[in-house]
């Protein structure tokens, strides 16, 4: 008999929930990332996008729920331990080592896999200096990926808003995540930026064999890039599903627009029809 059941999903969040004394930032969130999809969470400011995204890896520890890992449960596990298992994020602040070249903020990034004999490198052996070349090698590719390879020696200080951006996701990547993590990856970005980003975010996909979860407040680019949403609102979730499926979700518009029943004037001013959840391009089916 040829089971129908649907496989494990890479990252599972059941009940999950965060207080912080009296206020309630994610209040029973549930959803299930499956493995290869770019999976976007939508909500107005406040709504715990990043409180979540910070429970998922490890940073802040629930109140109450779980996360599970291929099935297995990491809840509250340390954020280091949540790495290892194969998930990397960046951040909606940007956390970059302005002191260093762009080329040896991505080495940090591969510090697991840069382990060696504390002997070898105090000798400077020929297997240390070929293993270091190596790991400069793998920098300088997964500069070139994000498209600025040739910033490597320059300060990430010195970056522009969106290059520094890039940076942290090549950073990101020299973890060799399965799971990738990215919290406003386009904030402070003009529009050919923004959709650079978003091919840019489709080629670490298909390249990297990489499953994507997503926080943007760019509703457009979340429409076109995304297979499925979830839309939280005061830390709940309100709808899960398709861009399709959450662009006509009545409680979707209200969280945008504050009322269903706005006059139409004022419900175009917003950017309806579609409430300014209409994006870019035919709407997306399921499975797609």
């Amino acid at each position: 008999m040829i089971s129908t059941a649907e496989p494990t999903p890479l990252l599972a969040v059941e009940a999950l929930t965060r207080r912080f004394g009296g206020l309630v930032a994610v209040d029973g969130v549930s959803l299930a990332v499956r493995q290869g999809e770019i999976f976007g969470l939508l909500g107005p400011n406040g709504a715990g996008k990043t409180t979540l995204f910070n429970l998922i890896s490890g940073i802040t520890r629930p109140s109450g729920g779980s996360v599970h890992w291929k099935g297995v449960a990491i809840t509250g596990a340390p954020s280091h331990r949540v790495a290892a298992l194969g998930m990397a994020r960046t951040f909606q602040n940007l956390r970059l080592f302005s002191s260093l070249s762009c080329l040896d903020n991505v080495r940090v990034g591969l510090h697991r896999h840069s382990r060696q004999p504390k002997l070898r490198a105090l000798l400077g052996t020929r297997t240390f200096r070929q293993r270091e070349e190596a790991l400069r090698q793998q920098a300088l590719d997964l500069l070139e990926s994000v498209g600025i390879a040739e910033l490597a020696e320059r300060s990430s200080a010195s970056l522009s808003y969106g290059q520094r951006r890039r940076l942290e996701i090549a950073r990101a990547l020299a973890g060799r995540p399965e799971l990738l993590l990215l919290d406003e990856p386009a904030a402070g970005m003009n529009t050919t930026e923004k959709g650079e980003l978003t091919e840019l975010i489709r080629w670490i996909r298909r390249e990297h064999g990489l499953t994507v979860l997503i926080i943007e407040h760019h509703v457009p680019l979340m429409m076109e890039l995304c297979d499925r949403l979830a839309v939280l609102n005061f830390g709940r979730r309100i709808a899960l599903g398709t861009p399709r499926q959450v662009r006509h979700d009545p409680a979707v518009i209200e969280a945008y627009l504050g009322s269903a029943n706005q006059p139409a004037a004022a419900r175009t001013e917003a950017g309806v029809p579609g409430s300014g959840l209409t994006g870019q391009g035919p709407a997306r089916e399921e499975g797609r």
